[in-house]
């Protein structure tokens, strides 16, 4: 039988049930990502003439694929960002980069050596893939769609979008730390110079400043130009903001800086301009629906690859190591970043909890390992596997529930102070 119109046929529902399937379980004990992992559980058990979903044979498509849902994700969750970046605007993200992940690269790599045995190089890179929040899974306690009012966002969900925009092009200073390790060894010698000199203070420095450079350019195109004909905002084009992706990943790699970085900050800056104008939710809702096509295909193939055997060689030891990664080492690393804060309790113990780990860790990995050789290569796709997993059942189940509490507390208090119109911003 030739499947192609069976994949079709598939596809069409998948896309069908992405569309309907949000709005039916906004509240309830599940999500999205946990239905097409099962999807693809089952798909793969199933159907033995499905493609190969090993992800060590498909190491270069799996790097594509995801690189490319990421940066999807990382422009969406830009232009959602009504807040202007400032220090004291942004402070929740900055104690989550700066004090937040470092704690967690830290507790992750200690594990990864003491209780998988891995090599420093497997040990830094197990930190570096699994210490970014991710920002496409953990769109479920992110905020929504780009408002004209910036005081409508509460403190969770604008700390956990900012930091997963900016987490995962911090993450890569450590993957490239790790690749440097596996071939060249642990003594800072060999590589720390050219490490801090180029992975650190280039690439990041350069996507920043391509970030801003092309963000600012767009948003004179989209709103300023002389000649209304281009201003693409008239114009009402969803797909310009694939363009915008495409632009500042490619010249901010082009030039060896983060591409990731440079997506992210020119979706600030492009957000930052006009922010009243309805073309940002234009932009937003199309870069939304292609992250959730994208979403689809890699968590069916992730599911496939857990039915063909990705997790065979999981143990006990995995399963204590991927628990506390995502149920101690985070949510203590989070409290303690926050501490001191403009977070209320409830908030900095949900916004703690939530470290959402996904198809970053995925592409991290899949990039590192196609960059040098870990002889543990096998092992680190199961543990990430297994994190991955586990982060879309706990997090999946956990984030109507708790996201919708924590709406009411903060309702109920606004009401207390007698000032219900600041409900959303209230600190619980």
């Amino acid at each position: 039988m030739d499947p192609t119109g069976a994949i079709y046929a598939a596809a069409g529902v998948a896309m069908f049930l992405a569309a309907l399937l949000p709005r039916l379980i906004q509240r309830a004990p599940i999500s999205l990502p946990m239905i097409f992992l099962a999807t693809g559980i089952i798909l793969f058990s199933w159907l033995d003439w499905l493609p190969s979903p090993d992800p060590m044979a498909n190491g270069s498509v799996v790097e594509h694929v995801t690189e490319a849902c990421v940066i999807i994700s990382l422009m969406g969750a830009g232009l959602a960002l009504d807040r202007p970046v400032g220090w004291r605007r942004w402070i929740s993200t900055w104690r989550l980069l700066g004090i937040t992940m470092p704690l967690t690269m830290l507790g992750v790599g200690f594990l990864g050596g003491w209780l998988l045995g891995l090599s420093a190089g497997g040990a830094v890179l197990l930190a570096a893939v699994l210490a970014p929040t991710d920002p496409v899974l953990a769109s479920e306690v992110q905020v929504g769609e780009p408002d004209a009012v910036e005081k409508t966002e509460d403190e969770t969900r604008f700390a956990l979008t900012s930091e997963a925009g900016l987490n995962d092009s911090l993450a890569f200073p450590f993957t490239y730390a790790a690749i440097a390790i596996a071939t060249v060894g642990l003594a800072p010698s060999g590589w720390l110079g050219g490490w801090l000199a180029v992975d650190v203070l280039w690439r990041l420095g350069a996507g920043i400043l391509v970030g801003l450079g092309i963000g600012w350019a767009l948003r004179r195109l989209f709103f300023c130009a002389p000649n209304k004909r281009f201003q693409l905002a008239e114009r009402g084009e969803g797909f310009v903001a694939l363009a915008s992706t495409f632009a500042a990943y490619g010249v901010a790699e082009l030039i060896e800086g983060y591409g990731f970085l440079a997506v992210f900050v020119c979706a600030c800056t492009i957000r930052a301009g006009e922010s009243a104008n309805g073309y940002h939710k234009v932009l937003h809702s199309y870069v939304e629906q292609l992250e959730r096509l994208f979403t689809i295909v890699i968590l069916i193939f992730l599911g496939g690859s857990i039915a063909r055997g990705l997790l065979a060689d999981v143990t006990w030891t995995y399963v204590a190591v991927a628990l506390t990664v995502l149920l101690v080492i985070r949510p203590i690393a989070g409290w303690i970043g926050l501490l001191g804060g403009r977070t209320g309790p409830h908030e900095r113990a949900v916004i703690a909890f939530f470290g959402v780990r996904g198809i970053g860790s995925i592409y991290y990995l899949a990039y590192a390992l196609g960059h040098a050789n870990f002889p543990e290569g096998r092992m680190l796709w199961s543990i990430v596997g297994l994190v991955i997993a586990l982060s879309v059942v706990i997090h999946g189940v956990a984030a109507g529930p708790v996201m919708h509490k924590l709406d009411a507390r903060r309702q109920a208090v606004a009401q207390e102070q007698g000032d219900v119109g600041k409900a959303s911003v209230t600190a619980v």
